[in-house]
């Protein structure tokens, strides 16, 4: 399913809220909507677009939102080596796939997927990190050595796609504080920060290290 994820972004029922509910405002549109059957249950997908050129991303959506529970929620960035590939040099995939299975067993929920490859620095700027990373950089000083913040991510419009779907009070799946930040910031209230913290690899080790000794990301084991 990741593939079909990846593939929906270029690179640089009743159950569900549909196109008539959806919220107006912030210039949040609603491109496309469909029903995805997955091996995690059944979903709904939705396309938005903003009006930025890089404001796109897609909401998997499962059960009711009415707006009085919190749903548990996924802000997941695109990582095509993992994701798709299954690259062991990050969590990124098992971190997708727990998010769907957590937010399966819940009964309702959201995992939102955005093109922010690289923490935000694109597709081929993360291949020439990795580079780096190969000459003995940990992620944050390859970022920042190609010039780009340790990460350059911005979650404004993954708020406002929550707020166009009604979902204004979350719990959400993450490890990383500033995530949590940007997004009450934005008017999203995050009533509970759930872990989403798969098993550690012995190759993804460093990387998760560098994570919660860098960037402040919260995580157990390490």
């Amino acid at each position: 399913m990741a593939y079909l994820l990846y593939l929906w972004f270029p690179m640089t029922p009743k159950s569900n809220p549909d196109k008539r509910k959806l919220k107006k405002g912030s210039g949040v549109k609603l491109v496309a909507q469909a029903a995805l059957p997955t091996r995690h249950g059944r979903f709904t997908i939705y396309g938005f677009k903003g009006r930025g050129p890089l404001d796109e991303g897609i909401a998997l959506v499962r059960g009711k939102l009415n707006g009085k529970a919190a749903p548990l929620v996924r802000v997941h960035s695109q990582c095509l080596t993992g994701d798709v590939f299954a690259s062991l040099r990050c969590d990124c995939r098992a971190q997708l796939e727990l998010s769907l299975r957590k937010i399966a067993q819940a009964g309702f929920g959201i995992l939102l997927y955005l093109p922010q490859e690289g923490r935000g620095i694109g597709l081929m700027n993360k291949l020439r990190a990795y580079e780096l990373q190969d000459g003995g950089m940990d992620t944050v000083e390859a970022n920042e050595t190609l010039g780009f913040a340790a990460d350059a991510r911005d979650y404004d419009f993954s708020a406002q796609i929550l707020k166009k779907l009604g979902a204004t009070k979350i719990r959400l799946l993450s490890n990383n504080p500033e995530k949590v930040r940007q997004l009450q910031d934005s008017g999203i209230r995050v009533v509970q920060r759930i872990p989403c913290q798969p098993r550690i690899s012995k190759i993804s080790r460093a990387y998760l290290q560098t994570k919660k000794s860098k960037m402040g990301h919260i995580l157990e084991g390490l």
